[in-house]
């Protein structure tokens, strides 16, 4: 008789020991290969009965978590989700999170997600535990990579992790996205959506199962199109995204894992609106029809293509365990854009500035149309490897993480009249026309270790050290800056501590605390000499280079879980040297030094079983800094409220998600723009249908987003060249409607 030799099992469900799942953070086994620690006290995380809190939690922490930790599995991305939402929807129900979609889920590559105060490039993301961003500044292409379809499980980590959390931005925690499992049985599937905004996907999958015939092998691939109107006015999107994965068992010790992501997506963004335009043309406003405007969505529009591959090897040997995985990453953005889009900056405009009608022309270009065509383009080589020595009840880790990332771009101001990617001008009183070119690469070496003491069985104790050593190469043919032809290559590099201690009160509740140091280089725009920026000199060049941010994060939290109850809470402190934050000024991005700042905050989150299917669910978060000007777009609170029903073959969740005031830019007066609290609520419902007959499965699902039709400005976008704020709003009520059905 055939008999299997592993077992398919979540990764939150305890794969393996908890004194692993410390100690590699983020690594993905496939496999439960079983643990090499004898040490007691760590026992699995055991899988949680159907009806009980734990199963039906949107957000919940780990009993073996050593920072505070939100772990959001599938089961609710699949029944609270649209099939175009990407991890910034997923992570959004999180106590500290906020997103902003204005586009619709899905819908853009604009917006973004903000953790506690921490923006795009000051966290970490993740996926199967391989850091992705743009080296450039640390951002993260949120349309550009990976649809909730294909993510497993995300997990919210509000803190800097050990010294074994690698990336180029982890003091402000880490976003960790887990792919999807291939499923044990062969399988097709497809999926159908439509929605809001005349919003639809199409989705064919196919899981092989485990095939015996070849070793146990088994994998799925997954092909999905998407496509909309847009919240926003003239906001098209059309996506194109096929994912793979394949496992391959060599023997009952070692695994090979197999990725492969490829995605096409071709947007008409808007930067965002002005309060003028908002209030004339309403909430929805984003581009226009007028081709004699900059704003015209015939000249705003951006292609990205991009792919993420890896080929991971697992295996354990004696009291050995080591995970490696070399992969690979690209990212191009082919972009036009109108100059200073939904601006009056250097146009004769009619009307009340408004940006919408050009009357006399860009004063440059006499009665033609000024725009910008552009190209961003990085392809990124590394490995990760992680390794677990057990020495009795203890455990050493240690690694290296290694990425180079070739990095280049261009700008050219055009005249867009005179159609197609319009020609290239040259404007009158700027250096070099305006248009510049360069190509940079950013090298990262990070090495750590830690020992994981259990000096009994309740206790683990675990000091850490990692060293980051970020080098960056520029060189452009002619530089704004400098005015003139620059190259450089600089290093910056320091050693991180982090210590944490993690406490078992009892089996079901546990505690921990924190201390970890962070450090990240400056962004690449103006990493050099900048005389708003604090420098360090570097006489031997004769140039002196932007201070790194270096951190020091302080948590203290608890976790407990029944089958009644889980509930998880959290305090932390964080010290930031040298904050930089960045802001876009019509189709520039300036980068603005804030100097020391401090964070304080409380979070925390719970889920209560009622009984009869019924779950209560409630988080919220305090975050609060001290900083000589305001962040922007920090909400100094979250607060989540619902209730979820899940029994037999019908699932619904009603759930409201308050966002707390916040501070924006300048306006065109010079003041800080504030924004006022607001809530959504989201309702969604759906039935699985099981066997038909002509399927084996089918689900339809019906999700209704902004319940009461919530439009207000919620985000500040940037600003005109001309200094007026630029404003995001909530797309307002919106459906999804979706059918799955397997064979």
């Amino acid at each position: 008789m055939y008999k299997k030799k592993f077992r398919l099992r979540p990764l939150i469900s305890g794969l393996f020991h908890a004194s692993m799942l410390t100690a590699l953070p983020g690594t993905l086994w496939a496999y439960d290969l079983g643990s090499v620690s004898s040490g007691a006290g760590n026992s699995n995380e055991a899988i949680p009965p159907a009806e009980s809190a734990s199963a039906n939690a949107p957000t919940q922490g780990s009993l073996t978590a050593t920072e505070p930790q939100s772990v959001i599995n599938r089961n609710y991305i699949e029944n609270t989700q649209t099939g175009a939402s990407t991890y910034v929807d997923n992570a959004a129900i999180a106590p500290g999170v906020w997103s902003v979609s204005p586009n619709g889920p899905g819908g853009s590559d604009q917006g973004g997600l903000v953790m506690r105060s921490f923006q795009d490039g000051q966290y970490n993301v993740t996926f199967d535990g391989i850091p992705f961003a743009d080296g450039a500044d640390f951002t993260h292409h949120v349309n550009t990579y990976f649809l909730g379809q294909d993510t497993g499980e995300v997990t919210v980590d509000r803190g800097p992790g050990r010294a074994s959390t690698v990336g180029d931005s982890t003091y402000g925690g880490t976003i960790a996205l887990r792919s999807n499992d291939p499923q044990g049985d062969p399988a097709a599937t497809v999926r159908s959506q439509v929605g809001s905004f005349n919003s639809r996907l199409v989705g064919f999958q196919y899981d092989t199962g485990v095939m015996q015939n070849y070793g146990d092998a088994s994998g799925f691939i997954d092909y999905n199109h998407y496509q909309t109107d847009g919240a926003l006015t003239n906001g098209n999107e059309r996506r194109g995204n096929v994912f793979a994965k394949f496992i391959k068992p060599l023997n009952e010790d070692t695994a090979i894992t197999v990725v492969a992501m490829q995605n096409n997506t071709f947007q008409n963004a808007s930067p965002g609106a002005t309060a003028q335009q908002i209030s004339k043309y309403g909430s929805n406003y984003g581009l226009n029809q007028n081709p004699l405007s900059t704003g015209y969505v015939g000249y705003n529009n951006d292609q990205f293509t991009s792919n993420f591959d890896y080929i991971g090897l697992q295996t354990r040997f004696g009291d050995w365990k080591i995970d490696n995985k070399v992969y690979t990453t690209s990212y191009a953005h082919n972009a036009m854009n109108g100059n200073n889009p939904n601006g009056a900056s250097g146009q004769t405009l009619a009307g009340a500035g408004n940006g919408l009608l050009l009357s006399g022309g860009n004063t440059a270009l006499g009665s033609n149309i000024a725009g910008v065509t552009g190209l961003t383009a990085y392809t990124s080589y590394g490995d990760i490897l992680r390794a677990t020595r057990a020495l009795g009840n203890d455990d050493l880790n240690f690694g290296l993480w290694i990425e180079r990332q070739l990095h280049q771009s261009w700008t050219n101001n055009v005249d867009l009249s005179t159609g197609g990617l319009g020609s290239i001008i040259n404007q009158a009183g700027v250096a070099n026309g305006g248009n510049q070119a360069e190509t940079s690469s950013m090298n990262t070496i990070q090495p750590y270790v830690e020992y994981i003491w259990r000096p009994t069985s309740k206790w683990s104790i675990t000091p850490g050290l990692k060293f980051n050593d970020f080098n960056r190469t520029y060189n452009s043919a002619y530089d704004t800056t400098v005015g003139g032809a620059f190259a450089y290559s600089h290093s910056w590099a320091s050693l991180l501590p982090s210590l944490d201690a993690h406490y078992y009160i009892s089996d079901n509740w546990s505690a921990y605390g924190q201390a970890a140091a962070g450090m990240q280089a400056p962004m690449l725009f103006g990493s050099f000499y900048n005389a708003n920026q604090p420098i360090q000199p570097n006489t031997a060049v004769g140039l002196s280079y932007l201070a790194p941010e270096k951190t020091m994060n302080y948590q203290l939290g608890t976790v407990f879980k029944s089958s009644k109850l889980t509930a998880s809470a959290d305090v932390y402190y964080i010290t930031n040297n040298n904050l930089s934050q960045q802001s876009a000024v019509g189709n520039l991005i300036t980068v603005q030094n804030i100097g020391a700042v401090h964070y304080q905050g409380v979070e925390g989150e719970a889920t209560y079983n009622l009984g009869s299917g019924f779950n209560a669910y409630g988080n919220y978060s305090l975050n609060s800094y001290t900083s000589a000007i305001p962040i922007q777009n920090a909400p100094q609170s979250t607060a989540a409220l619902g209730m979820l029903y899940e029994h037999n073959k019908t699932n619904a969740s009603l759930i409201a998600k308050e966002i707390g005031s916040r501070w924006g830019g300048t306006d065109v007066n010079g003041n800080y723009v504030h924004f006022g609290s607001y809530t959504t609520v989201n309702l969604a419902t759906g039935y699985n249908f099981g066997s038909l007959g002509w399927a084996k499965d089918a689900k339809l699902e019906f999700q209704l987003d902004d319940l009461f039709n919530r439009t207000d400005m919620i985000a500040y976008a940037g600003s005109t060249q001309g200094g007026n704020a630029l404003y995001w709003t909530l797309p307002g009520r919106m459906f999804s409607l979706n059918l799955s059905a397997s064979f």
